[in-house]
């Protein structure tokens, strides 16, 4: 990527980097850090005194974001590292800022996106991260304020697409009914038709329940319990990537853990299952019932957990992926689940 040249000359005894130096944005790429920082930065030279610092800092404050972080470059505008206001103002006026600055601190750079680095100024707790160019060349800082914003955002499309629906921007009461329902429409019409795959599987064990009517019965809870078991597990598995707790490489972690998570939910669900089973139906039902959740819910608790991660290696949206499309698919599955079960236990 190519970014515009920014200027390096140095002015008077404080030797100040211009500050319209930083307002020149390089061009970057729909989403990135680059698009949300600001160019109104005080870039103090590390060869300045703390009393030199903090004169610029009186003089140009004014015209910054923001003074509590200052970045520290050299006199070709490379990073060196940052220097928060606190440091200059409780240190003796002649020391070097040198030995204030924080030289291992975090930085982006400015192609990088910007969901990303937010999240990782929440991690570190800073209050702003420099942005740096290709050549390591100070270009602008991500605040607080948009990284917060820059978060609630990405949370919102998250949120909405979970949900089944399509991020939308606007205050809810200010929208129309039609506009509502057409961000909405979409994905109930590819859940429809994908939920044609449970007519399916009736249909196919059409002659398994007409040996065993009761069987019936508890499709709905059947179907019901995995599909909210896949959609705990997808939630916590979006979530954990949007923070970066888990990364596309855990994959078969995250798959022995879900299994294993998803076993334990439903051996405990067997239990009651099994209970109401023998009460209602009897006990052969109640057997294959309580069998089938154990499985359903260790195979929906896998599906859940692995689907985000390997939308996420497939340069999807992991929350496209999430709870509806999970729900959907986890009920043809376990339809086929439940049946084989019978036929397996019951001998039919």
């Amino acid at each position: 990527m190519t970014y515009t040249q920014l200027p390096s000359e140095l002015h008077h005894p404080l030797q100040r980097h211009d500050l319209r130096a930083t307002r020149q944005r390089p061009a970057c790429p729909q989403g990135s850090v680059g698009r949300r920082m600001t160019t109104q930065v005080i870039a103090l030279d590390e060869h300045l005194t703390v009393r030199q610092a903090l004169d610029r800092v009186r003089d140009d404050g004014a015209r910054a974001d923001t003074v509590y972080t200052l970045p520290v470059v050299d006199r070709e505008r490379r990073l060196t590292g940052v220097v928060a206001l606190r440091d200059l103002v409780l240190s003796p006026p002649e020391d070097d800022i040198a030995a204030h600055v924080v030289t291992s601190g975090a930085r982006a750079h400015a192609d990088d996106p910007a969901e990303e680095t937010a999240r990782l100024m929440r991690e570190t707790d800073a209050l702003a991260l420099p942005v740096v160019d290709g050549e390591e060349r100070l270009v602008g800082l991500l605040t607080i304020d948009d990284a917060v914003e820059v978060i609630e955002d990405a949370d919102t499309e998250d949120v909405a697409r979970q949900s089944g629906s399509e991020p939308w921007t606007g205050h809810y009461m200010a929208a129309t009914v039609w506009r509502l329902a057409r961000y909405r429409v979409v994905w109930l019409l590819l859940l429809l038709l994908a939920a044609t795959l449970t007519v399916t599987v009736t249909e196919a064990f059409e002659s398994t329940l007409e040996k065993v009517t009761q069987l019936a019965t508890f499709i709905p809870l059947l179907i019901g319990t995995g599909g909210n078991a896949g959609a705990q597990a997808a939630t916590a598995a979006v979530r954990a990537l949007a923070v970066g707790e888990v990364r596309v490489s855990d994959l078969p972690a995250v798959v022995w853990r879900e299994c294993r998570v998803g076993v334990v939910l439903g051996s405990i669900l067997a239990l009651l299952g099994l209970v109401l089973g023998t009460l209602f139906v009897g006990v052969h039902i109640a057997v294959v019932v309580g069998v089938a959740l154990v499985i359903i819910c260790g195979w929906a608790a896998t599906v859940g957990g692995t689907m985000p991660l390997l939308a996420k290696r497939l340069g999807i949206d992991p929350a496209v992926v999430s709870a509806p499309m999970v729900t959907t698919l986890v009920d043809a599955t376990g339809l086929v689940i439940y049946f084989l079960t019978a036929r397996a236990v019951l001998g039919i």
